[in-house]
């Protein structure tokens, strides 16, 4: 006399669409043949697997999985390695961002858990994206706070770099109170002058924020996103920060927070090794553009996330065999 088999409850749905169908099967060979019949697909060369993880089903396995376990249909030449699979689809649904924004909606209005309110927060909040238009007509909530002479996005985001480099210009003006000799601070004066006009004909860097500008000049995409480069003393970023502050005006509001991070630093070491070279130096005797190069531009600059900026003293020194020009020996 035959034992019969409890046919086992499972949920099965192919790797394409999110639909699930409910099956009892006594083994897997009825399981394919039910689900082949369900999804439409030909039963040659099938194979399943579990949702969750990717791992193929045997008739072993499959007498010992539990019931309303969610599975997938794979035919052959389709894979599948469960959750990373959906989250590809979602990160590719950029033609349904509506939808998205839609579904996220109506998860986020009855979600009670902190956790899962933030995720679906940040989630909605990246699907806001405004990126792709330029114009002020396009997203007045963008400019809004902005002074009306910005008629474009990248205009501004030029002008919000300018002005921090305008800041640390004004930062290497404002030593120049603190030295008492007479002589070199007018050699430091001097100094100033130079470095602002070398400034001025740069554009005060502004082309590190402004997307428009090409590959070689801008810190982002062509799309206006940034990445982190990470700590002064790190090669990267280990948290993978990155923000498009032409996305939305929260975007751009929070993107202030973020820090072009001088690597030798600005204030204790950069301003005060110039000033001491200039005490018994002449401006000829020294290497503007080493100073230039340190001080403005991205030789000595990262960009970082407020996370990654470390404010502790960086003890790195200026080059000593930078600072001065280069004497040129005449042969007699």
């Amino acid at each position: 006399m035959h034992k019969l088999i409890k046919p086992k409850l499972v949920k099965i749905r192919s790797a394409n669409e999110a639909k699930k169908y409910g099956i009892a099967a006594a083994n897997l060979k009825e399981l394919i043949k039910k689900g082949c019949n369900l999804l439409k697909v030909s039963s040659s060369k099938v194979h399943v697997c579990l949702y969750d993880d990717g791992t193929v089903l045997t008739e072993e396995y499959f007498q010992n999985v539990p019931d309303n376990t969610e599975l997938v249909l794979l035919p052959e030449g389709q894979s599948w390695n469960g959750l990373v699979h959906e989250i590809n689809q979602v990160l590719g649904l950029d033609r349904d961002t509506d939808l998205l924004i839609s579904a996220a909606k109506d998860l986020l209005s009855d979600e009670q858990s902190p956790k899962r309110r933030r995720i679906l927060g940040d989630l909605l909040w990246n699907l806001r994206d405004n990126s792709e238009v330029e114009n002020r007509e396009e997203d007045n909530d963008w400019f809004e706070g902005i002074d009306g002479r910005f008629k474009t996005k990248s205009a501004y985001m030029r002008y919000n770099c300018e002005s921090r480099i305008r800041g640390y210009l004004k930062e290497v003006d404002g030593y120049m109170k603190t030295i008492p000799n007479v002589k070199a601070k007018s050699e430091y004066k001097k100094m100033v002058e130079i470095l602002a006009e070398k400034l001025k004909a740069a554009r005060y860097n502004g082309t590190y924020f402004d997307r428009s500008e090409r590959d070689i000049n801008r810190l982002c995409t062509e799309e206006g996103w940034f990445t982190c480069q990470g700590a002064f003393d790190q090669n990267n970023c280990a948290f993978l920060h990155s923000i498009n502050p032409y996305g939305s005006r929260e975007s751009r509001i929070l993107f202030s927070t973020w820090n072009l991070d001088h690597l030798i630093e600005k204030k204790r070491t950069v301003i005060p090794t110039l000033a001491e070279a200039l005490k018994g130096s002449k401006i000829a005797d020294i290497n503007v553009d080493y100073f230039y190069k340190l001080l403005f531009t991205r030789e000595n600059l990262k960009l970082v996330h407020i996370v990654c900026h470390k404010k502790g003293a960086h003890e790195l020194s200026c080059d000593s065999r930078k600072i001065y020009k280069r004497v040129r020996r005449t042969v007699k």
